[in-house]
């Protein structure tokens, strides 16, 4: 009802809803999460370990493995649950993992950067550049007003929706207190998620320093940071009142950008997110010192970055490229995202990893589809306000010096370089998803998964250390733990497929992949509530080095460098409001898969560099999909 959204004088609503539980209502009765057993961690260390060596190699890995979980591991594990004792309103993960990805020096595009792109508006005339980034701005304004308002839904993550995603329920629960409000939603079996994170969202930049980057947040920052065709403009999008500017403003000022014809300046200053983090850090101070604080601090404290693309989309690769990386110059990869808008209005985001993980920004997302989708601010009928553009809207100027202009036309050749040798590449694969492996009970994802683990054993005859990121959101501060999807199972049902087809029949066949469900579901469970090895071990690490120690022998093991050098890393997610996600390989020899197991169908985005050839990697993936669906219908196949 229009009552309940909250609209301002102008008449445009200020907010998406308002729900009757507080967003922050669960945050404080968060369960926190666990810092698992040792032996736990190791003997799940070793079981990710044992497809990855021979029997040699697995015995000195395991005599390291056992050593150390009787000797130093010991002492460092005690020290950690102390430390985590003392630290009751976080997570144990929170510190070690906000300096891993500070502390990284590599350039934060395609490294560390994932992009998620939206679907198209089913309304097809609301796709032009200027009605879709006036709608997704206002509602982006929405949302950041609803949540600060505290009127933000919970993210809640319902087992039983029957039961616990009901107005009676949010009736009762929001009279729980907060100290014991998550056991009331425990009870309905109903797992509210941690939302710490997504404050970060909004007016926040990452800060390039020697060593190790800031995080920086101005929530008192009203303006919007528009880039188009490398030049910056800000605009304010809240007024004095704290409310939103009208739809037909903001419409407005975004028509003035789009058709200001002022050339592209010759030295993009976008190019410098895309550095190294010490050069970059060293650029920056350099433009402090040259007098450019003021328009920094613009671009900084901005609400986020809308990007203005001036080419349509012409394919599903070009949309991934376009979304992972862009032209530097139109991009401003630092801030927490960049909502880029291409000609024809496709839409997607870019977001920086430090701050938040996928559940934040996809929350963000499917928020913002649903918004300007169902009630879109403007209509392609809509005339702009007639107000005065050139007064509101600042187009920012940079005083650059020879050491600027050099460093600038650096980056841009390291970026091109770089982004000319990446490659990105996607397949669907029409014959059956989801519906079906429910139907045969066994699992999408450890589906999916064993066919990544069959194509790249059907296309380099090895298995290779793994990576599936898996949320744990369900914790105080939780952020992510990995699934290790290589398995004793994977590697020997994939041998059978690729090397032993005659010697097994459809039925032996169907039963290891049944084994591979039954594993990987467990895996995931356990990554889930925090029972997963890495970030144990990684924190148990980042313990000794923190305290001046040798780094144990444990560590030094080619093995456990090799289980982290993940050649194959995958994410994937599922949303009405997502066209396709992806991002860049995590080590030079990698593949980055980002996949999702739709009802009907099966989506794979691949991207590599030279050392690895993804077309081929996503041909054998569709003939490794193309054999355990006709397995699992109980046809007869070939190789």
């Amino acid at each position: 009802a229009p009552g309940r959204r909250g609209y301002s004088g102008a008449g445009a609503a200020e907010f998406l809803h308002r729900s009757i539980v507080p967003t922050m209502h669960y945050q404080k009765s968060l369960p926190r999460l666990p810092v698992p057993k040792l032996e736990d961690t190791i003997k799940r260390y070793l079981n990710a370990q044992k497809p990855l060596l021979n029997d040699d190699q697995f015995r000195k890995t395991e005599e390291l493995a056992h050593a150390f979980e009787k000797g130093i591991g010991r002492e460092l594990h005690e020290q950690l649950v102390a430390q985590d004792n003392q630290n009751k309103h976080t997570s144990y993960i929170t510190g070690p993992w906000f300096d891993m990805y500070l502390k990284a020096r590599e350039p934060v595009v395609l490294n560390f950067n994932a992009f998620m792109s939206f679907n198209p508006d089913p309304k097809s005339e609301y796709n032009d550049q200027l009605i879709r980034a006036t709608n997704m701005t206002v509602s982006a304004v929405r949302f950041m007003k609803t949540f600060r308002a505290g009127y933000l839904e919970p993210e809640v993550f319902h087992l039983n929706p029957e039961k616990s995603d009901t107005e009676l329920f949010k009736k009762i629960i929001r009279f729980v207190p907060s100290s014991i409000s998550w056991f009331g939603a425990y009870m309905v079996n109903a797992y509210p998620l941690d939302m710490s994170q997504y404050f970060r969202l909004f007016n926040s930049t990452r800060l390039p320093k020697p060593n190790k980057d800031e995080l920086y947040t101005d929530e008192k920052a009203k303006h919007l940071l528009v880039l188009r065709n490398g030049n910056f403009y800000v605009f304010d999008v809240i007024d004095r009142d704290g409310n939103m500017l009208k739809p037909s403003e903001i419409q407005a000022h975004l028509k003035y950008i789009l058709s200001d014809n002022s050339p592209a300046p010759a030295f993009p200053l976008g190019y410098l997110t895309s550095e190294n983090r010490d050069t970059w850090a060293l650029l920056r101070k350099n433009l402090l010192e040259n007098g450019n604080g003021e328009a920094l601090e613009k671009v900084d404290s901005a609400m986020f970055c809308l990007s203005l693309d001036d080419f349509p989309v012409k394919d599903f690769v070009h949309l991934s490229h376009t979304m992972l990386h862009g032209d530097a110059a139109n991009r401003w990869y630092d801030k927490s995202f960049n909502l880029i808008i291409t000609k024809d209005g496709t839409a997607g985001i870019n977001f920086e990893h430090s701050w938040g993980d996928g559940v934040a920004v996809l929350r963000f997302q499917n928020e913002v589809f649903k918004d300007s989708t169902k009630t879109p601010a403007i209509s392609p009928q809509s005339q702009p306000a007639s107000v005065d553009s050139s007064k509101a809207v600042q187009k920012l100027d940079f005083k650059l010096n020879d050491a600027l202009k050099a460093g600038i036309t650096k980056a841009k050749q390291k970026f091109d370089a770089t982004v000319e040798s990446l490659s990105l590449n996607l397949i669907q694969f029409q014959e059956g998803g989801k519906e079906l492996l429910k139907q045969k009970k066994v699992s999408p994802d450890a589906v999916a998964q064993l066919a990544f683990q069959m194509a790249f054993l059907r296309q380099y005859d090895q298995t290779v250390a793994t990576y599936e990121s898996c949320s744990t959101a369900a914790f105080k501060h939780g952020r992510t733990e990995t699934i290790r999807p290589a398995s004793v199972h994977t590697k020997k049902c994939s041998e059978a497929f690729v090397k032993g087809l005659s010697k097994h029949s459809t039925e032996e066949l169907q039963n290891l992949i049944v084994e591979c469900s039954k594993y990987h579901g467990r895996l995931t469970k356990e990554a889930a509530m925090g029972q997963g090895f890495d970030r144990h071990l990684f924190s148990l690490r980042y313990l000794a080095l923190s305290k001046g120690l040798a780094l144990p022998d444990f560590y030094q093991d080619q093995a456990y460098a090799r289980l982290n050098h993940n050649i194959i890393s995958t994410s994937t997610l599922v949303s009405p409001a997502v066209q396709l996600g992806g991002f860049g390989p995590v080590v030079s020899d990698g593949f980055g898969v980002g996949y999702q197991v739709q009802d009907e169908w099966i989506g794979c985005n691949v991207s590599a560099y030279p050392a690895r050839n993804g077309e081929e990697f996503l041909r054998c993936i569709h003939k490794s999909l193309e054999d355990i669906f006709n397995v699992l219908k109980g046809k007869k196949i070939s190789s």
